[in-house]
């Protein structure tokens, strides 16, 4: 997708790949506790240094438990290999506090067989004698670079290093300005990251039959038929019940920030368990964020004819509040249905982002309310004057009249559609605001009625005078 040069952080777990990959792209991507092997999948980033960019991957730690037994330490090391022979540069990270150990050797010999450019990085180094990294020297990629990632020490002597044979940005057209993000959502172990590495033809994310694999948001940057994308995998999002290890309530943060970073969200539920509250919790995160939407419901092709007619009732029962989400059945294990999310992605994404004049909004406005017109509210019609166009993503319709606070609900739901069926807007959460207008002389007295009610009352005065002269 891009010509940016690509540079991985290598290492053992727990070592501070990933508090050195937040401090290259200078984010808070990457999740970052004090336990081992809690980065699991490869995390991408864009990191900036005087007029100079590349691409950051973070990835799972390589340990000495990856003995091929199929464990989830195996997978984490096949995805730290990809990421090795996708990039251009590596940055191999150790722990200066442990010292050098066996498994730091393995992966230095692992990576003298590439001849890629290696860059040794001794991190920790805050509280410890400089003297202690010189036992490094044994993995023959020269001097290490001393840092402290968790401080910033040693990060810009890193970047300068890293940097000094890479091109300088040009200016062109950005691609990830142009990208369409998709996030993929849901619950534990519904198929998401299998869904992701359908989308994408590879195995770019992690699977593992275990809930919760995933725990980080991963953003993968893909093309497809010339079309920008930069796929988001999240985290499964369990009930706040269930959610007792400090990593997951991390991860749960996660998915709401990828769902408002994204343009259109994916919903994908099981249909072994069918629709359950949770599934529309996640509907609710997106509908809540504004973003536009698809829901995809995973895992169809197991289901006897009985269960498929079972879960299609449950679909026309529990989604008629969003009746404008498109919805499909699919397989992502064999690709089933899976090419036909993206014609709708692309409808719920312009939809989102569609444009019109305020000529055209008022018009349609003109016309609904002729057609239906808004109830009296103390004897006085409501007055609905024009509409223009507030924002995007989701689309937001303001409405400017008088005694719009007295509107109905109804009402604001009847335009709400009008406006939906005329655009055709599929996909997308609609806003429809209504402004009131304010009277300019609100609060000011008219000294013109002042003064007729003085001579008012000034004529009353006189004629009571002259009845009481007359009775004299």
């Amino acid at each position: 997708m891009s010509i940016k040069p690509v540079v991985a952080l290598i290492g053992r777990p727990n070592v501070g790949k990933s508090t050195l990959f937040n401090q290259l792209t200078k984010s808070r991507q990457a999740l970052v506790a004090d336990l081992a092997g809690l980065t699991r999948d490869r995390q991408y980033g864009d990191a900036h240094f005087e007029n100079k960019s590349f691409i950051v991957v973070d990835t799972g730690g390589i340990g000495e438990m990856d003995d091929g037994s199929g464990n989830i330490d195996d997978y984490m090391a096949t995805q730290s290999y990809t990421a090795i022979h996708e990039a251009d540069i590596v940055v191999f990270v150790v722990d200066a506090r442990a010292g050098l150990i066996g498994a730091d050797s393995e992966i230095a010999h692992f990576l003298h067989t590439l001849g890629k450019p290696v860059f040794l990085v001794a991190n920790k180094m805050d509280g410890v004698h400089e003297a202690a990294y010189a036992e490094f020297f044994a993995l023959g990629f020269g001097e290490p670079y001393a840092t402290a990632a968790s401080h910033g020490r040693g990060v810009t002597n890193l970047l300068e290093s890293l940097t000094a044979d890479m091109p300088e940005d040009v200016p062109e057209d950005e691609l990830d300005g142009k990208a369409l993000k998709l996030a993929i959502i849901g619950r534990p172990n519904v198929g998401k990251s299998t869904l992701v590495n359908r989308l994408l033809g590879e195995d770019r994310v992690v699977v593992f039959d275990m809930p919760g694999t995933t725990r980080d948001s991963i953003y993968i940057p893909f093309e497809r038929e010339g079309r920008s994308y930069v796929l988001i995998d999240t985290a499964g999002v369990r009930r706040r019940g269930r959610i007792d290890e400090k990593v997951e309530k991390f991860s749960v943060v996660k998915t709401l920030q990828a769902i408002k970073d994204a343009n259109v969200v994916v919903v994908v539920i099981d249909a072994k368990e069918g629709i359950v509250d949770q599934d529309l919790h996640m509907l609710g995160y997106a509908l809540d964020a504004g973003r536009a939407i698809v829901v995809a419901i995973n895992k169809w092709d197991g289901l006897s004819q009985d269960q498929k007619d079972s879960v299609k009732i449950e679909i026309d029962r529990r989604f008629n509040f969003v009746p404008w989400v498109k919805i499909h059945l699919i397989s992502a294990l064999y690709g089933n249905g899976v090419g036909k999310l993206y014609p709708s992605i692309h409808k719920a994404y312009e939809a989102s982002m569609f444009k019109v004049s305020t000529n055209q909004l008022t018009r349609i406005l003109e016309d609904a309310v002729a057609s239906h017109p808004p109830p009296m509210v103390g004897g006085r019609r409501i007055k609905l004057r024009y509409a223009h166009l507030g924002g995007h993503n989701p689309p937001v319709i303001v409405i400017q009249g008088n005694q719009t606070s007295s509107l109905p609900k109804s009402y604001q739901r009847y335009l709400e559609n009008v406006f939906r069926n005329v655009y055709k807007l599929e996909g997308t959460p609609l806003q429809v605001e209504f402004k009131q207008n304010t009277n300019p002389y609100e609060g000011k007295k008219n000294p013109v009625v002042k003064n007729k009610a003085k001579l008012m009352r000034e004529k009353k005065r006189i004629q009571r005078f002259k009845r009481a002269e007359k009775k004299r």
